[in-house]
């Protein structure tokens, strides 16, 4: 079931806020708690609350505080793209809805409003956080005005575009005339018929009247008389500029009057017409020019038992007069009546038994690289780590060290000489505090005596004598791999500068394998645009047999589940089924039966190739009938030249974010890096340690 949905638009002045109050109720009547949050809201004047905030939380009473509803305004997210920031824009959503995710039974999303000439970025956007929060969206458009064909394509190319990357759920077409409703939902369904519902909104004419506050706010007025109804809509307006007895003719129904403030008979005439049965009422004056009347027409006024907003602006009648026609009107929390309307309109055009069901039934597919670090982080936070990285001098290391710290994911020892980490970090301007850290030269650690003798113990029946043992425990990897032995830390990074060999040698020496483990393998998590995949083995074995392969296949699809991703086995071959022959296909058969005998309940396919494993429409041509085919996530490569490739080449190409390898099998984590590895790869790497650690 998805914990939430996202609302998004396409256009301006759609008709959003019908969409996120009616979906607030219907969501407060399926389920006790229901957050609210907006990614990027508008620059407000001398920080005032986001209008869509605050109407929603107050009508609904929300229990949230106000910093919470939101990540950021409008500017800081054009400043951080500017400055190519913009993963960090979409790391802070996703912290900050996962916050309100964890607190709430479900989170209502609503997007930006489209209000800016910048129209294509805002709709890349919206789409780029529906997927990362992993949210089915309801696209809500607008047709006041236009041509029925019109409104169709604008909304079918709204749909393809969304449909690309993330789920629509619904699309709701908003402030349509009502006699084209049947005629436009029946077009839209002929054009989306996908099982997409669709829903068409009349044009509600209260809702499209501005408020004498809007007025006021847009005029930037002053309020004379009538403050306690400043709510009144204007359904209409006419300027007072003839005589008054010819004027009254032309009142009509909440009608807006707009005058010169020193005409006193068209004020004191409309005042006296909204009070008598024979006229219609009216909903405000607008006193132009910035004239004030006469102080006998103001004291006259102030003895009204009841008067209208009366409001003074500087601007001349004819600019007041095109401003008003201009004003675009909003909902906001003080005007009850047009938030229960909007409710009501939504509860009476919108199937909410069905849009409930479908979000119940919901399951999203798409798991970002995005998400899938913000997970590894938040898991690592749980229950904190201590790994140490034995070369400690690497400007690498140092960068990611610094990060880790900041983020106070894990505690942390390098190993190496302190006066040149020190003045490495001072060369390098790298913000790290050298007291967080610990940093150990291992002939100056009060341990290295007893790692000398525990070294010896362990390894004399391979006749390593004392001098030898001294030996091994003043190299970092060794030293770094008996302080995981002792209980000294918890896990080890190393091979930024150091080769795989020299990482893992004293790993396989002391550490070990796990009982009933046979073989150390690793994976890397390949992080592509739309999903994370498990690739296994690119980094160890370099042509394991077919039962090395099986487990290589098992111990990776625990690894899969263990971090959030549900295993589904490609044992990868270049023949799919049963049409391939040949000793490098027949291998990969064998492995499969293998582990499927070893792990009965795994879903795996083998032999398989690439893209009939990671492609459905291909993967259902090939296998119809399999589990696997055309969803793999754990891909699982015959030998190390093909994975080793495969990975480099697919990172490569694709932009994806590799992380790893990550070694599996250890008793407790070692984890290796490539020499070319980044400080983001190193973060990334010891992040994944620290979770392997906390099995341990």
């Amino acid at each position: 079931m998805s914990k939430g949905i996202y609302v998004a638009t396409i256009e301006p002045n759609s008709g959003k806020s019908v969409v996120v109050l009616g979906l607030m109720r219907m969501l407060l009547g399926k389920t006790a708690k229901v957050g609210y949050f907006r990614p990027i809201i508008e620059d407000t004047k001398n920080g005032e609350p986001d209008n869509h905030i605050n109407t929603v939380v107050s009508y609904f009473e929300i229990d949230i505080n106000y910093k919470k509803t939101f990540a950021f305004t409008r500017s800081e997210v054009l400043d951080l793209y500017n400055k190519g920031k913009s993963g960090d824009v979409i790391d802070e959503i996703i912290k900050k809805y996962k916050y309100l995710e964890e607190r709430f039974d479900f989170v209502l999303v609503e997007g930006t409003d489209f209000s800016h000439e910048n129209s294509s970025l805002e709709l890349d956007i919206n789409i780029l956080i529906s997927k990362n929060l992993g949210l089915p969206v309801i696209i809500v458009s607008q047709g006041d005005g236009k041509p029925l064909n019109e409104i169709v394509d604008n909304v079918q190319l709204a749909h393809n575009t969304y449909r690309e990357e993330v789920d629509v759920l619904s699309i709701m077409t908003n402030k349509i005339d009502p006699q084209n409703i049947t005629t436009l939902k029946e077009l839209l369904k002929a054009k989306i018929n996908n099982g997409t519902d669709v829903t068409v909104i009349p044009k509600i004419k209260s809702l499209a009247n501005p408020t004498i506050k809007e007025i006021v706010k847009k005029l930037e007025a002053t309020i004379l008389f009538g403050e306690d109804m400043i709510n009144n809509q204007s359904e209409n307006f006419s300027v007072g500029a003839m005589q008054l007895r010819n004027y009254l003719t032309h009142l009509k129904e909440n009608a807006l009057v707009i005058t010169p403030g020193d005409r006193a008979d068209i004020i004191l005439g409309a005042l006296q017409a909204n009070i008598s049965k024979n006229y219609p009422k009216i909903a405000g004056i607008i006193l132009t020019g910035g004239l004030i009347p006469e102080d006998p027409i103001l004291k006259l006024i102030e003895g009204l038992s009841s008067v209208v907003p009366i409001i003074s602006v500087k601007q001349g009648t004819f600019n007041v007069t095109n401003s008003i026609g201009q004003i675009k009107s909003r909902i906001y929390a003080e005007n009850i009546e047009k938030i229960e309307t909007s409710i009501a309109s939504f509860e009476k055009h919108v199937d909410t038994d069905k849009l409930a069901e479908d979000l119940i039934t919901f399951e999203s597919g798409i798991f970002t690289p995005r998400m899938f670090q913000y997970n590894l982080l938040q898991q690592a936070l749980k229950h904190k780590k201590h790994i140490v990285l034995p070369e400690g001098n690497d400007e690498r290391i140092l960068r990611a060290t610094a990060r880790l710290i900041d983020e106070q994911v894990v505690d942390l020892t390098l190993i190496g000489d302190k006066d040149k980490i020190i003045e490495t970090i001072t060369k390098l301007d790298i913000a790290l505090n050298i007291e967080d850290i610990n940093i150990v030269s291992p002939q100056q650690s009060p341990y290295f005596e007893d790692y000398v003798n525990t070294f010896y113990e362990l390894r004399k029946h391979k006749n390593v004598n004392l001098d030898m043992a001294k030996d091994a425990m003043s190299d970092v990897s060794y030293f770094a791999t008996m302080m995981i032995y002792k209980g000294h830390a918890d896990g080890m990074v190393s091979g930024a500068v150091h080769t795989t060999a020299h990482t893992l040698r004293p790993a396989l020496q002391f550490i070990k394998t796990k009982p009933g483990v046979n073989i150390v393998s690793s994976v890397f998590f390949m992080c592509l645009e739309d999903r994370v995949s498990v690739f296994g083995d690119c980094a160890i074995n370099p042509n394991p047999n077919a039962a090395q392969l099986a487990e290589i296949a098992i111990s990776s699809a625990k690894t899969a589940k263990d971090f959030g991703i549900e295993p589904k086995v490609a044992m990868l071959s270049y023949s799919s089924g049963a049409s391939g022959k040949g000793e490098d296909v027949d291998k990969v058969r064998e492995a499969t039966e293998m582990a499927k005998a070893l792990a009965p309940d795994l879903k795996i396919e083998g032999p398989i190739q690439y893209d009939a494993a990671v492609d459905m429409r291909i993967g259902k041509s090939k296998l119809p009938d399999s589990e696997v085919a055309g969803q793999a996530s754990v891909l699982i490569f015959p030998d190390l030249n093909t994975g080793n490739n495969t990975y480099k080449a697919v990172q490569r190409e694709t932009g994806a974010l590799a992380i790893g390898p990550m070694l599996q099998g250890l008793n407790k984590p070692v984890n290796d890096l490539s020499r070319g590895c980044t400080a983001d790869d190193i973060y990334s790497t010891v992040i994944i340690t620290a979770i392997q650690a906390q099995d341990q």
